[in-house]
């Protein structure tokens, strides 16, 4: 995939430049970016959470961790940004740009994996004229979930990764090299889990915590070494079949604020999570989240130094 990497070089940024320039993408955002962090005006733990509307917009809106959870800062980033209906979408990332934000990430559109970029002048005002769009030439179309690990931390060589569930079961993982996207593992006996979301990654291993269609919740632990050998643990036996999605972002030093959308009832939930720990990790319901999720796909907005160490 040319042109993958230009999200990958700007991953050099730092987050308090981040923090100030996509001020205007986030409107009311104490701290002002994508966040994984705490509202440090309450204390509380906030996720940005994207989504893709049935129209092809762009969206925001701010859940935090208050009880009940509140949803707000709910507004249209940018209009119609894609070429054809999103069906699942990575992690959207937001870096500066000299005239403002950069925001981009890849999704799946048909059969096909897209990186999409854009530029919002002054962090607010979409230039249609700067989209980006790169194709990969595979075929991703029996693939059912989708997403993607971006490690940069210190000075370790970064790494990007992205991840996909086929429909019969099959995990698999795509590494971003100087050739393009090469599939660097595979492994099969997933057919039961029906989403899932990063929820830790660093310089040896990426996690995902994974719902199943029987109500299982688990932890995927996938080390970045070939031949791909995914480590299953299980967290809780019942009750989570209801989600078609699972948003996840970091709270506190090592926890998870977890999402999950139920597209039948077009609702959502909210869950504090400990460091996860198989069956003794702490999971704690915050409620219902108000307001109505119909969009057909959700991410999570990010930045690319954005740290996740829910395990």
């Amino acid at each position: 995939m040319r042109g993958k990497d230009r999200l990958v070089r700007r991953s050099s940024v730092v987050l308090g430049a981040a923090a100030v320039l996509a001020a205007g993408l986030f409107p009311g955002a104490a701290d002002a970016v994508p966040t994984t962090a705490r509202d440090a005006s309450a204390g509380k733990c906030t996720m940005d959470l994207g989504s893709v509307t049935a129209g092809g917009d762009h969206r925001s809106q701010r859940i935090t961790a208050n009880s009940p959870p509140t949803r707000t800062d709910d507004h249209v980033v940018a209009a119609d940004p894609f070429d054809g209906q999103v069906r699942l979408s990575g992690s959207m990332y937001a870096s500066p740009d000299p005239r403002g934000v950069y925001v981009a990430g890849h999704v799946i559109i048909g059969s096909t994996v897209v990186y999409n970029g854009y530029t919002l002048v002054g962090g607010h005002e979409l230039d249609r004229g700067s989209f980006v769009r790169e194709v990969d030439g595979g075929d991703y179309g029996d693939i059912v979930a989708f997403g993607e690990s971006r490690y940069r931390e210190g000075t370790s060589v970064p790494r990007t990764a992205m991840y996909g569930l086929r429909g019969d079961g099959v995990l698999l993982r795509w590494t971003s090299t100087s050739g393009g996207w090469q599939v660097t593992g595979t492994s099969p006996g997933f057919a039961a889990v029906k989403t899932m979301t990063l929820i830790s990654k660093s310089k040896t291993y990426d996690t995902f915590l994974a719902n199943t269609r029987g109500g299982a919740l688990y932890t995927i632990h996938i080390p970045t070494t070939a031949p791909m050998k995914p480590v299953v643990k299980p967290v809780r036996s019942r009750t989570w079949q209801g989600f078609e999605f699972l948003v996840a972002t970091k709270c506190g030093n090592q926890g998870t604020l977890l999402l999950g959308i139920d597209k039948d009832t077009q609702s959502a939930y909210l869950y504090a999570v400990g460091h996860a720990n198989g069956t003794a990790t702490v999971i704690q319901g915050l409620g219902k989240v108000p307001g109505t999720f119909n969009d057909p796909t959700y991410f999570r907005w990010a930045t690319p130094t954005d740290p996740l160490v829910g395990e």
